[in-house]
């Protein structure tokens, strides 16, 4: 099927870009100690959340130049699109790095660990544009119909920060300064690879003048598109710190099992992200990739992914930790994330094919009513003789609600 073609170089790209730059940098800081570990997951975790920002022009991007792709010139939306890119790199870098010391003490009263995250905001943050080009980047290639180059930059990327980490990290004594110059630097020459394979890649287009360059319309259309998407990623971010929180208060095991439980998770609910972008790009092109289809394997990725979970629970949490508490409390973590897995996979796969039939507003009301309902439900449960298991609880049901909403509002015809 040419959805699942499309959405396994997207898998592994996701697998790739979003997990493994900031496994590597923790690996190879590790032999630095324990705060120079806890400075890189931060500093890496709040990159994370920049992309949050970015995705509202490049999903826009992937849409715009699907659907215009062999109906209309190309430039002027690119052009516009990195026109706002200039635009958001200035907005985050900026204040970033000015603010790098108040922003790492958002996460850490440690002084040490402050003084090692800002160390690595300061190069992170000021090369924030060129993590945000190589996304944009990516888009572009995306609504061109091509999932595989993003793939192969992003396994280029990885290369490179495993062979620069050491060199930077221990060669020169950098420490954690060195680790964040790596990734910068590799982003750097993935980017020129992938810029150069574009402009081979863009047709060659003479629209006449007044189209060929940037413009408002095409601006407001990007973002229009786009914020949904953004929106419901940055809302995914927040709801989940918020049930960090609930999950502290019942110690430290449970704390530790969710962390490692989510992370042994993310290998399944990035096939998720995967068959989303396919499905916007074949909407986006004109392809039929219709929602209907999107759900379907959404749902049936989400029983396999349960099901693997549940088999692999009691070995992958073994991987991560030796403490009985902390093994439990993920192997439990794990087998209850079943109930939760299959609206989830349902419910983002089918989010790609409303998000480029214009839809993706809808998507968004139903996502933050099922998060309206999960934090109180789940402070609710929690409190009570379920416990933790409250907790899970309540994210299957926020995951079912959106979906159910999802399925309900997207009947209605496109005003």
């Amino acid at each position: 099927m040419k959805l699942i073609r499309l959405a396994l170089p997207v898998y592994v790209e996701l697998l790739t870009a979003v997990v493994a730059v900031g496994l590597i940098d923790t690996l190879w800081v590790s032999g630095l100690g324990s705060t120079a570990v806890a400075a890189v997951t931060i500093a890496t975790t709040t990159e994370y959340l920049a992309l949050g920002v970015i995705l509202a022009l490049t999903t826009g991007t992937t849409v715009l130049v699907g659907r215009r792709e062999g109906e209309s010139p190309l430039t002027p939306v690119i052009r516009t699109a990195w026109v706002l890119w200039a635009l958001f790199s200035f907005v985050v870098a900026v204040p970033g790095v000015l603010f790098r010391e108040p922003l790492a003490r958002l996460f850490t009263g440690d002084a040490a660990t402050v003084a090692l995250v800002s160390d690595f905001f300061l190069v992170s943050l000021s090369a924030i544009p060129v993590f945000f080009a190589q996304t944009l980047v990516d888009g572009i290639f995306k609504g061109l119909g091509d999932t595989t180059t993003p793939m192969r930059t992003a396994l280029l990327c990885n290369a490179l920060v495993i062979g620069l980490d050491p060199l930077l990290i221990y060669g020169f004594d950098l420490g954690v300064r060195g680790a964040a110059l790596a990734t910068v630097l590799a982003r750097l020459v993935t980017l020129a690879v992938a810029a150069t394979l574009l402009v081979r890649r863009l047709p060659r287009e003479r629209p006449p003048r007044a189209h060929r360059m940037a413009n408002r319309a095409d601006g407001v259309d990007l973002l229009r598109t786009g914020l949904p998407m953004s929106g419901d990623f940055l809302a995914r971010s927040l709801t989940g710190m918020a049930m960090t929180g609930l999950v502290g208060a019942h110690g430290v095991p449970a704390l530790a099992g969710y962390g490692i439980g989510l992370k042994i998770m993310l290998a399944g609910t990035m096939a998720f992200y995967a068959l989303r972008q396919a499905a916007m790009i074949r909407t986006a092109r004109g392809g039929g990739a219709a929602a209907g289809t999107s759900l379907r394997l959404g749902l049936a990725a989400g029983v396999v992914t349960a099901l693997i979970l549940n088999m692999c629970a009691v070995p992958a949490a073994a991987l991560f930790t030796d403490d009985a508490s902390v093994a439990g409390a993920t192997v439990w973590f794990l087998r209850c994330m079943s109930l939760y897995l299959v609206p989830f996979g349902g419910l983002i796969a089918m989010g790609g094919a409303l998000q480029a039939s214009g839809r993706g507003g809808r998507l968004l009301t139903a996502t933050l009513a099922g998060f309206a309902v999960q934090l109180p439900l789940a402070a609710l449960l929690s409190s009570s003789s379920l416990g933790v298991t409250g907790l899970w609880l309540a994210m299957a049901a926020g995951a079912s609600l959106s979906l159910a909403l999802t399925m309900t509002l997207t009947r209605r015809p496109t005003g």
